[in-house]
This record gives structure tokens, sequence and C-alpha cells, in this order.
């Protein structure tokens, strides 16, 4: 599986994303309204307001925005095989998406590259490219998928590849991991808890180390996949 896919080839990524504001109060008037009608679908229990499922605004470009993007890629040097780790991070979403911007374009501009995340084709990607737009910045090519026939696309998708076709099933990140026997990124906190750890605790360094333990849990599951052995710790490179 995967034989045809040189690893030096793949950009391995995920972001963390959290709400604009830190609650519904600080929307402005014209924001508040465009959330109520888009958050009216998120209601799960019986007298929950738009306002108590606001922390999930993050899952939305347009009312989020993304505080890290973690990361990484092989490399092999006299017969070493080495995973090299890098987040972008910071309270500023501009200067975060340029940053990471000029990574793409400089080091992952080429045909045979491809960009790798779990849930990726449905979240990450999009999600980046909307902000983007959203911040003025230039889209890189290999994210510009507009006009792109399919097998054009160079984006792979973890959970997609686990699906095999089989379209009506959503497998988590941990699920995942651990059905392969694979370390679980999830031994801090998990995606629905990045809100208040951002807006309330003020802590990106732990959001930070969170999305890169992803980053390296989907970069276990290519090894699984291509029945490789698993990255261990002193293999793993921290920029």
């Amino acid at each position: 599986m995967l034989d045809k896919i040189d690893l030096e080839n793949i950009l391995f990524l995920d972001i963390e994303t959290v709400p604009g504001c830190s609650s519904f109060d600080e929307l402005e008037e014209e924001l508040k309204e465009m959330w109520l009608r888009k958050a009216e679908f998120l209601k799960k229990e019986e007298g929950q307001s738009n306002r108590d499922i606001y922390s999930r605004a993050g899952i939305f470009a347009e009312f989020g925005k993304i505080v890290c993007i973690s990361c990484g890629y092989f490399y092999f040097s006299k017969g070493e095989r080495k995973f090299r780790l890098k987040s972008f991070a910071s309270h500023n979403e501009t200067e975060l998406l340029e940053d990471f911007s000029i990574l793409l374009k400089q080091h992952f501009n080429k045909p045979q590259h491809l960009l790798c995340a779990h849930n990726g084709k449905e979240f990450d990607f999009p999600y980046i490219v909307r902000r983007m737009i959203i911040n003025n910045i230039d889209v890189p090519a290999i994210m510009d998928i507009v006009m792109k026939k399919p097998w054009e696309v160079q984006h792979l998708d973890t959970m997609e590849l686990w699906k095999f076709g089989d379209y009506k099933n959503y497998t988590p990140l941990n699920l995942l991991a651990y059905v392969l026997e694979i370390e679980s990124p999830k031994d801090d906190i998990d995606g629905s808890m990045v809100h208040w750890v951002y807006w309330q605790e003020k802590d990106l360094e732990r959001i930070t180390t969170y999305c890169s333990k992803d980053v390296i849990t989907i970069a276990q599951i290519i090894l699984r996949y291509k029945k490789l052995n698993l990255l261990q710790q002193e293999e793993i490179i921290k920029l």
C-alpha cells in the first residue's frame, strides 16, 4: 500500500483552530446574527442556546482562526531515517499563515510533493486555504485545487485511505492509532478543549504540543500503511 509514494515527498500536518473571539458577546453585532443562523443545527440538547455552543465556532473558517499549524517530514542521511517536526504557532494568524506559506513555496513546490493530514480533505486543507484568502495571502500551488483533476490534487488523507471507498464512516485519529497499535496522541487534551486552553488558560504552548503529537501520529499511520517500522523518539527532531 502506497508503495510508489516516497516518504521524503510528504509534508505531514495538523492544525488547531479556535473561535475568533473568546465569547459570543465579543462578536460584532452583524456577525452575531450570522452566527445564530449558522450555528442553529449544532444544538444537540433541548434548551441549549447558540451562545452556549459558541465554543465550537472554531470549526468554521468564517468564525474561527488558526492558532497552530504543526508539520513534519522525513529525510534520510547516511542510511539513517529522521523526522523533522516544526510548528507555526501565534496569536497573529496572518503571521502564522505567511510563515507556513513560505515553507510550502520554498520546499514543497514540486509535482511529486504531497500534503498529508487526517480528515485533511474535509477540514485542514480547505480551512487553511479559506483563512489564507481571508488574510489576503496568496495560496501556494500545492494547496490550490481549483480546476485540478482529482488525480492532480497533491493531498493525502489518512482517514480517506482507511475508508477504502466506504463513505459512511468517520474514524477519529485516536481510534485509528489504537487499532494500528500506535501510541495515542490524546494524552493531555483533545480538540474539544482547545478553545478553553487558548482563550481561558492562554496556553498556546500546550496547544502546540498537542498539535505536534497529532502530526507524529499521522506519520506513524502512513508508516503502518507502508508496512515500515514506526518512528522512535530518537528519530524525531524538533526545529
